[in-house]
């Protein structure tokens, strides 16, 4: 028997790998596919290999047999479906098995490796998670609309997570939005300083090889910050609930020049390659809140985002299928611009969220959404060309979590699936949340002329163009009201002003 372990799979505490038979062979390969489509961040390739070999390392300690295929091994085919192969009949395996994945394409990969081979095939469902796509399913259908806020509430009633009783939430209320809003106006040496462990001989191993692999993988090589074992993204979790998350809550959506990290966790990339187990974590924020260390704002804040939206996405993404990522309901083809690869803009904010991600493979959760991915919508980026690159350049990329974040939350590219609206918004919300608008040339308020802010500029050309779909939503009344205050000259305006600002930021592409 040979049990197939991917780089988001790196728990030994899982029923399944404990409880493997004594004959059973684990198969772990690292192909060059995995960094090549899309194309991967250096440091999020480093993690993934990294952290890989020392999970294999670890299950080897503990008796297991492991059968490992590294990225410079001569032999090795570099696509999961041919070295599943290969190795299978080297190990001669009788059958295969494999936790569901990340991924659709590498659960097909299994599946079509135990076809070509003509054995069989046993799927395992995932413990790490609170829930398992069967079980969203189960609440999802009948439902009009699928809603984060009542799965997670859901979720909590099953669990009693942030529970006084089993119909009245801790606190008194489900969510505590409205206190989670601030920006941040203390000064930068106030600001948490995240923990950063040395590198191991294992990272420096993989360095080694990725300088003959894959030598021109993009972004940043030094600077390398992330657990690749469960030891350190404990520490790190230790250090985040001490640290950072009892001011998490009112500065999560705050956006400081040059401070990536903030109040932010930095738990995700170990959370989706199963370093930490998401109990662990949420009984670790649930202790800090008991013991009056964490405020209840933050503590469930902080929740929601492991128990509430992890889940809801994780349970959208299998239950719409692999077709979901070509999703493209506002018929959106423009491209990337190059500074996507360089932040080599005008636009402070943008360039401010983009250069932590080409330095560490990391921007917190409202620079993605709410800069980068704002601006991709309201410009009219491709869908699956910015799905790719949040996939690729971000050291947490996971499939599962990415496409549902990116095609749906970001770009409302999937009609309404995961969001009831698009998340988009002026350059005033940037000048509110953050102090990028202080030094840019842009000014939010400006809206045509040379000081016409892209933020403002594409927003409103946005909605100008999708003005039928969204002013009959009816959480977009706001939005219809304004629209009709502009007359046909202010209108004109604003077309050109996008028009000509698609043309100097080089954003190429029809735009409907």
């Amino acid at each position: 028997m040979v049990h197939v372990v991917f780089g988001d799979q790196l728990n030994r505490q899982c029923s399944v790998i404990s409880e493997l038979p004594k004959n059973t062979v684990v198969l772990m390969v690292e192909v060059s596919s995995a960094s090549t489509k899309p194309v991967s961040h250096y440091q999020r390739t480093l993690l993934f290999l990294s952290a890989m070999r020392a999970f294999a390392q670890e299950l080897t300690e503990h008796g297991q047999r492991v059968h490992y295929v590294r990225i410079t091994d001569a032999e090795n085919t570099h696509t999961f479906q041919d070295e599943i192969v290969r190795c299978s009949r080297l190990i001669g395996a009788t059958s295969l098995s494999c936790v569901r994945p990340g991924s659709h394409q590498a659960l097909t990969s299994v599946q079509d490796a135990a076809s070509a081979l003509q054995i069989p095939f046993q799927l395992h469902e995932d413990s790490h998670f609170f829930d398992t796509p069967q079980g969203f399913n189960q609440w999802a259908d009948g439902r009009k609309e699928l809603r984060l806020e009542y799965y997670y509430r859901e979720l909590r009633k099953k669990t009693g997570i942030l529970m006084d009783s089993p119909k009245e939430p801790s606190g008194g209320a489900w969510n505590f939005d409205s206190e989670n809003r601030k920006p941040w106006r203390g000064s930068t040496s106030d600001l948490p300083v995240p923990v950063s462990l040395p590198e191991d001989q294992i990272v420096a191993e993989v360095r080694k090889d990725l300088a003959v692999a894959m030598p021109d993988l993009p972004g940043k090589q030094h600077g390398f910050r992330w657990p690749i074992t469960p030891a350190a993204a404990n520490h790190h979790l230790h250090d985040f609930i001490e640290n950072r998350l009892p001011r998490f809550g009112d500065y999560q959506d705050a956006i400081v020049a040059g401070q990536p990290f903030m109040h932010h966790g930095l738990l995700s990339s170990s959370l989706n390659l199963k370093l930490l187990n998401p109990r662990d974590v949420v009984a670790a924020a649930l202790d800090a809140y008991n013991k009056g260390a964490a405020p209840i704002n933050s503590v469930e804040g902080f929740i929601r985002q492991i128990l509430g939206w992890r889940e809801f996405i994780r349970g959208v993404y299998w239950r719409e299928g692999p077709l979901y990522q070509d999703r493209n309901a506002l018929h959106h083809t423009g491209s990337l611009p190059e500074w996507f690869w360089t932040a080599d803009t005008d636009m402070k904010c943008q360039s401010d969220a983009i250069d932590p991600v080409l330095e560490y493979g990391y921007s917190h959760h409202i620079q993605r959404l709410m800069i980068t991915g704002n601006f991709a919508l309201t410009s009219g980026m491709n869908p699956k060309a910015v799905s790719d690159w949040f996939l690729g350049m971000f050291v947490d990329g996971v499939e599962w979590v990415t496409e549902p974040n990116v095609i749906g939350m970001a770009l409302h590219a999937d009609g309404g699936i995961v969001g009831s609206k698009p998340y988009a918004s002026t350059g005033r919300y940037v000048k509110k949340m953050s102090d990028c608008c202080k030094t840019c040339r842009y000014k939010p308020e400006v809206k045509s002329g040379p000081e016409a802010c892209p933020m403002s500029v594409m927003y409103w050309d946005f909605f100008m163009r999708h003005e039928e779909r969204f002013t009959r939503n009816a959480r977009m009344f706001h939005i219809k009201r304004n629209l009709e205050r502009f007359d046909d000259q202010e209108r004109s305006q604003i077309k050109y002003a996008a028009t000509e600002l698609r043309k100097s930021l080089g954003l190429a592409g029809e735009t409907p």
